[in-house]
């Protein structure tokens, strides 16, 4: 049978499997029986080929794939013992032990005299008489950990260690079962209602562990503590507790909606309503919680940063956007409420230094997640809605909250602050109340005019109406507050030209001026941190000027001072710090103009944008280092850690930038690692914008190319980074990205088997082939160099011993091309497969007529690692087949292959010992005598008559 005829035979495959499986080939196995398995019609066949595989998943460790298709087998032979006998060995692995132990029993029942059915019974009594020893030991430690707990007379060492225990055990399957069978939820819920912090922490973190992943104790949990509880915690003043009592909601929400994540089942698999009604009662408390008085105002944002995560779709891939329909008909005025509160002159909810900002982000979400015209008219008219009811409101508090709202859509849902701010006078108030008396008056009126200046349009129009009076305010006001906000707005207009040298917006050195004065107040720690804050912003806005970031770059102190707000508890910095960090390195995407436009452009007196002399690489690349020694890469890491509504996907693609603009310099690298750059990488690369994860994939990239990964990315983490680099090998990516991807893999699956199979189940294989055909040298070489460590896997070589495909003839040619790196690259790929995968040699002839050629042509190569792998071939060839052995020796080979077992072509010792093997395989053949035999029958022939 032809190798073509035996892929499509499931017997033949069913043979191959259990030969392979003899071998201890386990995965070479699994991939036979999955083969037959999808081309056989037979029943039994099936049966027999779901147990087959069952015994390959078991010796893998897979237990519960081991269990479904010993399950599988049984459905179609309930009277199968060996079916039944590996079931029970997968259920004993997954401590299901009482269904283990009726399997068992089974087996032992229809075949009494086997041992290893007797030996497993006897195991496994032993194992659940422990376990219930155990459990009954449990349930006495649970009641003992409450009541330590809930007295107040015990010692605090004591109800310390009895808090840590429980939230221990709770974390343990078996452990959080039992709290929850011994009525824990009830006496957790008196945990939760103790006055004392540490008390609630514990009640709070013992949740965490009953609800991870597990949707039934989850929807039990909701409806037995009620949510009214859970968000009262969540509102309290305790920010500790508010964050733990979000982290369990965020849990909560998690099992709701993704279900069961590990396999907890029991004897009869019980169906689980849909937890629908449960998730709206959370998001329906969430929402009544926003405008509450009686909520903190860390738990306000709390809830704020849950609906934030938990509304909008995932992926705009998923049609069903209803969750942020609900939102908006049931919330979107309660959350106005809040963006509209001006803390210093209204009765309003209490606020912290990120609510409004928080609000931002939520309506932008909500607006993002919305299909239709007609949906988002919706929420545009809702909104204006909100805003004319209280501008038209007699007195100064309506004209205050509507323009307070204004400013909150304008860092959101832009389109929708636009349409707000053209409303009949809204314009003007800001203006005259820019002048008023009352600080806090002007402070609502100066945010909202930076923020009206964002757009081109409105810059324009206060350039003309408002710089005079910013420029008033901040030489005339005795307020900090109001001076670092009109320097801000300054700032902001005064950087319209963006990185366009040739459109500065003001006279020469003013930009300077105003960022000396922003690193000033920045550096004055006597200031409010929200008025250093707005001196960042400031900085965001003039280091589109290169004068700008040198100047930024010089001052240690000012820098120092960033980084630092940046790790502070006010979030709303992160967006301005990335900012400026962007512009300091010049990590925005710029794009250069044709040349030849340019001049078309020059000759028809349109605008051509100027670059400044200070941008030039050598500038960045100092920029870079002054950064690197401030500790720009701790601030970084700091940022990402953050759990705020604050760091949005745009801020986490700043970051993502900046981060590839540091590890651009492979010297710097290693800092970059070293100070916890790898790691923070990881997410930034999953979660982010588009771009945002290309940038961050491509960092990683860089790191795992001149790094050892299994430093850079210790652990499990390893294993994390796959899947950004196979995201890079997509044509949407640039040349470079596609080349840095595969030298990263390259160098990962040159480490273990499980990494390969990392790389194969990402789905790599059919893009890294790809790339083997690519017009370009370095790429196509990449390609196959990542090949060339893949074919280690028993599943890669399947392929190139497949038949039908020209896998092996592209690796054939590749030997003889002209790139040196190629070469190597693919006569090392060849090498591993013909002394793996024997039955390839005698088809390297079929590839090509000019097979012999190029291997002649490695074995006389002046590269001693190309000589290597040529004599490694051609060993290979001849010990698989005498007729290869024999083609090859009435070629030139033979001389070459002489030559170099005496070491002549300068052949190393290495090369020489393979081409001395070659010689002694030959002359096993009989197909050239040895040197001894030689010298024998010429004294022969001397002697005769």
């Amino acid at each position: 049978m032809s190798e073509r005829e035996r892929q499509k035979d499931p017997a033949a495959l069913k043979e191959e499997g259990n030969t392979l499986f003899k071998a201890g080939d386990m995965q070479g196995a699994l991939c036979c029986y999955t083969k037959a398995l999808e081309l056989t019609d037979s029943q039994p066949d099936s049966a027999v080929l779901y147990r087959n595989r069952s015994a390959c998943y078991l010796k893998l460790e897979e237990y519960s794939n081991a269990e479904a298709d010993a399950s599988k087998a049984l459905d179609t032979d309930p009277g199968d013992v060996k079916a039944r006998f590996r079931r029970a060995q997968a259920y004993q692995k997954l401590g299901r032990l009482d269904q283990a132990f009726l399997d068992t029993q089974r087996c032992a029942q229809l075949e009494p005299k086997n041992r290893a059915f007797q030996d497993l019974l006897r195991q496994l009594g032993a194992q659940i008489q422990l376990k219930s020893a155990q459990l009954n030991s449990t349930d006495a430690r649970v009641q003992q950990m409450f009541s330590v707990l809930l007295d107040s007379s015990a010692k605090d060492s004591d109800r310390q260690k009895a808090a840590q225990n429980l939230v221990v055990l709770s974390r343990d399957e078996g452990g959080a079962e039992q709290i929850f069978r011994n009525d824990g939820v009830k006496l957790i819920q008196k945990l939760l209602s103790s006055k004392q912090e540490d008390v609630v922490l514990s009640g709070l973190r013992t949740l965490v562990g009953l609800c991870t992943g597990h949707q039934s104790r989850t929807m039990a949990i909701v409806n037995e503590l009620g949510m009214e509880q859970l968000c009262s915690v969540m509102g309290s003043a305790a920010s500790t507790v508010s964050l733990a009592a979000c982290h369990l909601l965020q849990v909560m929400f998690e099992a709701l909606t993704e279900g069961m994540k590990r396999e907890i089942r029991g004897k009869d698999e019980a169906i689980l309503p849909e937890p629908s009604k449960e998730l709206r009662s959370m998001l329906r408390h969430l929402l009544e919680m926003i405008p509450a008085q009686n909520v903190s105002g860390p738990g306000r944002d709390s809830a704020i940063n849950l609906l934030v995560k938990q509304v909008p779709r995932k992926s705009l891939k998923n049609p069903d956007n209803s969750l942020s329909l609900w939102v908006i008909d049931q919330g979107l005025k309660k959350i106005l409420q809040v963006a509209g509160t001006v803390a210093e002159l209204s009765e309003g909810p209490p606020l912290t230094e990120n609510t409004h900002m928080s609000c931002s982000v939520l309506l932008s979400k909500l607006y993002d997640d919305l299909k239709s015209d007609k949906e988002r008219e919706n929420f545009n008219k809702l909104c204006e809605e909100y805003v004319q009811e209280h501008f038209r409101r007699s007195g100064l508090d309506g004209k205050l909250r509507a323009i307070q709202t204004v400013s909150v859509l304008l860092q959101g849902p832009s389109d929708v602050g636009n349409i707000t701010l053209e409303m009949s006078g809204m314009m003007d108030a800001v203006i005259s109340l820019c002048a008023s008396e009352d600080v806090s008056h002007q402070q609502v009126a100066v945010e909202a005019l930076i923020h009206a200046a964002g757009k081109a349009k409105r810059a324009s129009f206060i350039t003309s109406n408002g710089v005079a009076l910013l420029k008033d305010l901040y030489k005339k006001s005795e307020n900090d507050r109001i001076r670092v906000r009109a320097l801000v707005g300054l700032c902001k207009l005064g950087s319209a030209g963006g990185t366009d040298f040739s459109m500065k917006q003001f006279a020469e050195g003013s930009t300077l001026k105003l960022a000396k004065q922003c690193r000033k107040w920045l550096c004055n720690e006597s200031l409010p941190p929200t008025s250093r804050r707005w001196s960042v912003e400031g900085l965001a806005y003039l280091t589109f000027d290169a004068d700008v970031k040198e100047d930024l770059v010089e001052d240690k102190n000012a820098l120092l001072a960033m980084f630092d707000l940046a790790k502070s508890e006010d979030k709303t910095v992160l967006f301005a710090v990335g900012s400026t960090l962007v512009n300091c390195t010049n990590s925005y995407d710029v794009e250069k103009p044709d040349p030849q436009l340019v001049e078309l452009a020059k000759y028809a007196k349109q605008h051509v944008p100027e670059e400044h002399p200070k941008d030039a690489p050598s500038f960045v690349e100092k920029r870079l280092g002054k950064l690197l020694e401030a500790g720009v890469v701790s601030a970084l890491v700091c940022m990402v850690k953050q759990e705020s509504p604050a760091l949005t996907e745009a801020c986490r693609e700043f970051i993502a930038r900046v981060f590839l603009a540091l590890v651009d310099r492979q010297e710097d690298r290693g800092t970059v690692v070293a100070q916890g750059g790898g790691k923070a990488l990881i997410p930034l690369a999953t979660d982010n914008t588009d771009v945002g994860k290309v940038k961050a994939a491509q960092a990683l990239a860089k790191i795992a190319i001149t790094s050892n990964p299994e430093i850079a990315f210790p652990g499990e983490r390893i294993y994390e980074v796959v899947r950004p680099f196979v995201n890079l090998l997509q044509l949407e990516c640039t040349l470079l990205q596609n080349f840095e991807s595969l030298m990263a893999l390259t160098n990962l699956a040159g480490i273990s088997e499980r990494l390969r199979q990392k790389i194969i189940k990402e789905k790599a294989l059919p893009k890294i082939e790809g790339y083997m055909f690519e017009e370009n040298e370095l790429v196509r070489a990449a390609a196959t160099e990542c090949m060339c460590n893949l074919v280690l896997s028993t599943e890669v070589q399947k392929l190139f011993v497949a038949t039908g495909n020209d896998r092996l003839k592209l690796l054939v040619l590749y030997c003889g091309e002209e790139d040196e790196r190629l070469r190597k690259a693919a006569a090392g790929t060849l090498a591993m497969l013909t002394a793996e995968q024997p039955e390839l040699c005698p088809r390297i002839p079929g590839t090509t007529t000019h097979w012999l050629e190029i291997f002649q042509a490695l074995l006389l190569s002046e590269i001693s690692d190309l000589r290597h792998r040529g004599v490694v071939i051609v060993q290979n060839m001849m010990q698989a087949e005498k007729g290869l052995a024999e083609t090859l020796m009435e070629s030139e080979a033979l001389e070459i292959l002489t030559v170099l077992a005496k070491g002549g072509e300068g052949a190393v010792g290495p090369v020489s010992k393979v081409a001395q093997n070659c010689l002694n395989k030959a002359v096993e053949y009989g197909i050239i005598r040895n040197r001894e035999d030689r010298i024998e029958k010429e004294k022969g022939k001397g002697t005769e008559p």
